[in-house]
């Protein structure tokens, strides 16, 4: 079961010489302002998941210490993150970090989703699934230590249920994909809003065996404490009898008969590439309206572009300004393409538009961006952009 430590507070003395003095003798005391209320209601989103959550701030661009690491796997830890300056974390479920690592002297950026509830503001936690050849898992798992900082960036992203509100969602995911679920369950558990007349959740996980589930004890005990939240673990493996446990593989016939009413519900997906499709594909066989489907892949950005020899046909100009250096665009590139052509280094992680760490200035021009949530709209009117998802509309000039 995943805990979070309960930082210390200021000791109580006791003990001889610790007596009050009389009432008489004591000096008037001021009256006291009344304390601001450490939960609040964040404007603009839904009841129930906007009453109790902290309001929405800047995002950070700080250092955080670990605090605590729990094993939750052999592949898979937990990270307890702790501010290093006064303040509590303002985000919603489903919302991710980058973390910037120096990692053998290079700077490594990788995006992971905050496993941690909004109603728990003074910690982050993050779960981390160790990647065959992955070089900042297999550094946060082998040399990250409890007292180590490391540099974040965030919250962001829009893939929550705070986007989408409903009365019933369906939380689907596969490997590491589980970590906004987990966030979504630990918010709605700790605001009491999963039961009758409440949210219905179904939380539908798949995995190889019992021995890759995370949170598997807390999350079972959440489940048979809250009648709105029904957990099944699916398995190709399973090995156990286990009222939660369902055995095969996923796919329309296990959506249809684990899932049943699954048209009438809201659903969120994350989990790698393939399973993203074969989830897409049955979602849509069994009703379910697109406008009702959120989706999140877990995917690293796309290897370095070829040299380009020649300017292809249509091909608009890249200028870099700082720089100096100008390089050919062709249709379909992205200005990270470009970038990465004219040997200019720009911070990238998701290369999706989602972890916002590439994130530039357009000093001439105008660029075609789909983001997926890495950008905020005041950014967008201060001509900021993200090169991983934006393709040039003609010559363009960007300050790098």
């Amino acid at each position: 079961m995943t805990t979070f430590p309960i930082l210390p507070g200021r000791p109580v003395a006791t003990g001889p010489g610790t007596s009050p003095a009389p009432l008489a003798s004591r000096a008037p005391l001021a009256t006291p302002a009344p304390p601001a209320p450490l939960l609040s209601v964040v404007p603009d989103l839904p009841v129930p998941l906007g009453a109790g959550l902290l309001p929405l701030e800047q995002p950070l661009d700080q250092e955080l210490v670990v605090r605590a690491r729990v094993p939750e796997t052999p592949d898979t830890v937990t990270l307890v993150l702790e501010p290093t300056r006064p303040g509590t974390f303002s985000f919603v479920p489903g919302q991710f970090l980058t973390l910037v690592v120096d990692v053998g002297g290079a700077v490594v950026e990788r995006c992971y989703t905050i496993a941690s509830p909004p109603t728990r503001p003074h910690l982050l936690a993050i779960t981390v699934k160790r990647v065959p050849g992955g070089e900042l898992s297999g550094h946060l798992h082998d040399r990250l230590a409890v007292g180590d900082r490391v540099l974040a960036r965030g919250p962001l992203g829009r893939f929550s249920v705070t986007e989408s509100p409903a009365s019933s969602y369906l939380l689907l995911s596969a490997g590491s994909g589980i970590t906004p679920a987990l966030s979504t369950v630990r918010a709605m558990a700790d605001l009491a809003v999963l039961g009758p007349g409440g949210t219905d959740v179904v939380l539908l996980h798949c995995v190889r065996t019992a021995r890759d589930l995370p949170a598997r004890a807390e999350m079972e005990a959440l489940a048979a404490a809250h009648p709105g939240l029904r957990l099944v673990w699916l398995l190709r493996e399973p090995g156990e009898d286990s009222p939660y446990v369902a055995a095969g593989r996923f796919g329309p016939a296990a959506l249809a008969a684990l899932v049943p009413d699954v048209a009438e519900r809201t659903v969120l997906t994350c989990g790698p590439t393939g399973f993203m499709a074969d989830a897409e594909d049955a979602l849509a066989l069994a009703g379910v309206p697109a406008e009702r489907r959120l989706a999140e892949s877990f995917s690293l950005s796309a290897p370095d572009a070829p040299p380009v020899t020649t300017v292809p046909e249509g091909a608009a100009r890249v200028r870099f300004g700082r720089s100096g250096r100008e390089v050919a665009c062709g249709p379909g590139s992205t200005v990270l393409d470009a970038a990465r052509e004219a040997g200019v280094r720009l911070p990238s992680s998701c290369g999706a538009g989602l972890c916002g760490s590439c994130k530039s200035t357009l000093l001439a021009g105008r660029v075609d961006m789909r983001h997926q949530g890495g950008i905020r709209p005041r950014e967008i009117a201060a001509d900021r952009f993200l090169p991983c998802c934006s393709t040039p509309d003609g010559d363009i000039i960007v300050d790098a």
